[in-house]
């Protein structure tokens, strides 16, 4: 039944061979102890209840909604004052205009605005002429090929999206801007699809030019594998791996969809911190300064002219005492 087979892709999608590489950060983003175990089990309730709700009819399960969940890694700027490993960036860029560009565009993203973030303003003016833009037309109304510019976006790899189609077997490789954005769990996931691949587990049959990963929804994906131990030679000695390639690209991209987020914390810091000081000084003024307006005693008098010398009655409380003594 549906129902088996989509608990069947589940569990297989978490058997030991499929791949479940470490972000090279540090050992906690494994999910081992008891955050793990925890995960665990609540994705084996999940499971269970998918299962339970299917049988009774309460729910359909579709193959497009079987996949694995993406564990959590300790990315540097998604601490509360972390920012982005602009290293990470520069190395990114580099996989991205290697690999990714072959295929994924990214509309949204100008050479210009790399500079002084990965690269300085003369490296990304020799990369950006490097790249043949079309412009135009001339005056002779023709449109033609010019070496680009730092206000120039990057290339699409196709003129539109029906060529992208022919050329990936009906698949269209979505547009990279704003990916990060646009995913559940965000560079978590980009980063366990781009390792996650694996050989199908038994009882799953994939349809030509389809490839297997179990943190795709449906399990089956019209990209193939794309990052390999050794492809790319990094310029600061950082090691080529695969799960780094994913590594340096993710957080590439999480930088094009959150361009402004160094500019934002700090913006939010400088806050912060005047606010803070704003509070003290605010404080101290109401203390020291306020204080002994808001606590005095203010007592009205009234003046009265009598026998040529000036008596002065407190208060009307006062007044209204001696008025009674003298009844």
């Amino acid at each position: 039944s549906l129902s088996s087979r989509a608990e069947e892709m589940l569990q297989g999608s978490k058997r030991p061979h499929s791949p479940r590489a470490v972000l090279p950060m540090s050992s906690a983003s494994t999910g081992e102890g008891r955050g793990g175990l925890w995960k665990e089990v609540r994705a084996a309730g999940a499971a269970m209840a998918t299962t339970l709700r299917s049988a009774l009819g309460l729910y359909t399960v579709t193959a497009s909604e079987v996949h694995a969940e993406p564990p959590h890694y300790p990315w540097p700027h998604a601490n509360p004052l972390g920012t982005f490993d602009h290293a990470a960036i520069r190395r990114g860029y580099l996989v991205y205009r290697e690999v990714c560009a072959a295929c994924h565009s990214m509309d949204m993203i100008a050479f210009r605005m790399l500079v002084d973030v990965a690269h300085t303003r003369a490296e990304m003016v020799e990369i950006a002429a490097a790249v043949d833009v079309e412009d135009g037309p001339d005056a002779n109304g023709e449109m033609y090929q010019r070496p680009g510019r730092l206000p120039d976006i990057f290339p699409s790899p196709y003129p539109n999206d029906q060529a992208a189609r022919a050329a990936n077997n009906g698949a269209l490789p979505p547009d990279l801007s704003l990916i990060i954005n646009g995913r559940e769990r965000s560079e978590d996931y980009v980063f366990s699809l781009l390792i996650g691949y694996a050989e199908p587990p038994a009882g799953v049959a994939l349809r030509e030019g389809l490839h297997y990963n179990p943190y795709f929804p449906g399990g089956s994906i019209a990209m193939a594998r794309s990052l390999y131990d050794g492809m790319l030679d990094y310029d600061d000695g950082t090691p080529g791996t695969a799960s780094q390639y994913a590594r340096d690209v993710t957080t590439f991209l999480t930088w094009a969809s959150l361009p402004e987020h160094d500019d934002r914390k700090r913006l939010g810091l400088k806050t912060l911190i005047l606010v803070g000081v704003m509070i003290v000084v605010s404080g101290y003024h109401m203390t020291l300064r306020w204080a002994p307006l808001k606590t005095r005693k203010i007592r009205f008098v009234q003046q009265i002219e009598w026998s040529g010398r000036a008596m002065w009655h407190c208060t009307e409380f006062e007044q209204k005492e001696e008025e009674k003594n003298a009844e």
